[in-house]
């Protein structure tokens, strides 16, 4: 598992550069404004509709599609597969008429702080970013079938032209006009699924118009999915409410919210998402075969890589977030008052980083028993704690206190999740998670401590930049040190696995010298 995350780990750092680079194209040519509250929102619109729907798809039809295949064959499972595939297209053209139809009232509802001139531009971007929900549904029932089929570089990597063209799209839109952002946009998601089905044909997938509605596998399906609809929801829910509140806040709010959440996400992409995206497919295999030894020790093995690499990112972020911020967005159209916007909320959003790289462990763990119910009540749980802080701290706080009610909504989730899963299947290692977070979280702090000191000291002679490069450069050699003297054993087993490829290679160089 751990060298396949590795590798795509080194696919998604280059995915999410040029998401990076995405955003502060972005934020350089329009800054945080009434255009992009309007593209945000736009998009938000048809994710809130359909994101929930294509993440059940992807999320259920994993087990679902093993358990066919182990019952009934190949070709049981792949008949399933285009099932699900023309369903997914129909219901899609539902939901997309609705959305042309009713794209007034929905932006009405989800930025009630618009009106006039912005309203307008909205629900004109909302008419055509709708017909992305065709290629959400699509995209995750693809993504779903390469993995089973260990085929997890290619989803993704599909992020980087996927990028490349949004990029693009931004600084046409700004020589031609601005739906030419929202077209390219547009382009982007098809060519996601466009890239992946020659690839699921490579593995046998065959595409047929089969469209079977009363199939018993297609019901169970939909009986997996709908829970896990619900709680996997949470998140858009959240972003949902949070980018309501926040066009009512400032102009902008949306845009800093947004600038925030994807740094934020950058540490998720670039940790989380390689572990949980191997991971989930293995041990959905040990859950069908009732190896419930192995799914605890994998559990507890990805717990620990998410511990040792997100907790240290969490404490650079809360005391680096205006420097980033300002190297990052700092230039063309964005503001100082978008900086300050955005730094709160990237402060905020950094406390439950390492809540939601757990949480989204645990809630695989609990889809690959087919137990969606504790999920979905989690994610109830945290939409409901959400929205009542939002309200209570987004009056202290503006903008931050929308991230700031976020993080303790996933920190509540999570922890529900963990005594849920130990009820559920028994001790899994909870005193083996416990004592090297302790020991993380302690050598993070000290290399927070470390970082700043090295940050001021040499600001008085370097440039803005030189000086962040150089106080992360050192923070993360200290942080090396304090593990390994610490004895964390997930960085002990990485670093013996630095030395024996260190070995091979001096071993390797030797055996051509003696040949020579």
């Amino acid at each position: 598992m751990k060298k396949t995350a590795f590798a795509i780990m080194f696919i998604t750092v280059a995915s999410k550069i040029l998401g990076f680079v995405r955003e502060i194209a972005l934020s350089y040519i329009y800054g945080a404004s009434t255009i992009t509250d309007a593209y945000l929102i736009s998009l938000t619109i048809p994710g809130v509709v359909f994101s929930f729907i294509g993440a059940g798809l992807g999320t259920g039809f994993i087990p679902m599609y093993s358990r066919i295949k182990e019952e009934q064959g190949v070709v049981a499972a792949n008949r399933f597969t285009n099932n699900i595939i023309n369903g997914t297209l129909l219901f899609s053209s539902i939901f997309v008429l609705m959305g042309l139809i009713f794209a007034r009232p929905l932006v009405r509802i989800f930025a009630s702080g618009f009106g006039g001139e912005a309203q307008e531009i909205t629900i004109q971007f909302t008419r055509i970013s709708i017909f992305a929900i065709y290629f959400t549904g699509l995209a995750g029932i693809y993504s779903g079938y390469l993995r089973l089929h260990d085929s997890h570089l290619v989803p993704n990597l599909t992020g980087i032209p996927m990028n490349v063209i949004i990029i693009l799209s931004v600084f046409i839109s700004s020589k031609t006009t601005v739906y030419a952002l929202l077209l390219g946009t547009l382009l982007a998601r098809a060519l996601e699924v466009l890239l992946m089905a020659p690839f699921a044909k490579k593995k046998g997938f065959q595409y047929e118009p089969v469209l079977d509605l009363r199939d018993e596998n297609l019901r169970s399906m939909v009986a997996i999915a709908l829970p896990v609809i619900v709680g996997v929801s949470v998140n858009q829910i959240n972003v949902l409410v949070d980018r309501t509140l926040a066009s009512q806040i400032a102009v902008g709010g949306i845009s800093a919210l947004n600038y925030a959440s994807r740094l934020n996400g950058f540490i998720q992409g670039l940790f989380v998402l390689p572990v949980s995206s191997v991971m989930y497919p293995m041990i959905s295999s040990m859950a069908s075969r009732q190896n419930l030894g192995g799914l605890k020790n994998m559990l507890t093995d990805a717990i620990g890589i998410i511990n040792l690499m997100v907790t240290p990112a969490t404490i650079g972020a809360i005391i680096f977030a205006e420097p980033i911020v300002e190297l990052l967005f700092g230039q063309g159209a964005f503001t100082s008052e978008a900086s300050a916007m955005t730094s709160s909320a990237l402060r905020f959003y950094s406390i439950g980083m390492l809540a939601i790289g757990i949480r989204e462990i645990l809630t695989r763990a609990f889809y690959a028993l087919q137990d969606t119910k504790i999920p979905m009540q989690s994610g109830v749980i945290a939409v409901g704690i959400n929205v009542v802080l939002n309200v209570i701290l987004a009056r202290f706080l503006g903008i931050g206190g929308l991230a700031l009610a976020t993080s303790i909504a996933n920190v509540v989730a999570t922890v529900h999740l963990l005594l849920a899963l130990a009820r559920s299947i028994g001790e899994f290692g909870l005193r083996e998670i416990a004592i090297p977070l302790g020991k993380v979280v302690l050598a993070s702090t000290a290399m927070g401590f470390i970082a700043l000191a090295t940050y001021r000291y040499v600001g008085v002679t370097l440039s803005h930049s030189l000086s962040l490069a150089a106080a992360i450069g050192v923070g993360a050699l200290s942080y090396f040190i304090l593990i390994y003297f610490l004895s964390v054993p997930e960085a002990e087993r990485a670093f013996e696995a630095v030395k024996r490829l260190f070995r091979g290679k001096k071993g390797e160089s030797r055996g051509r010298n003696h040949h020579r």
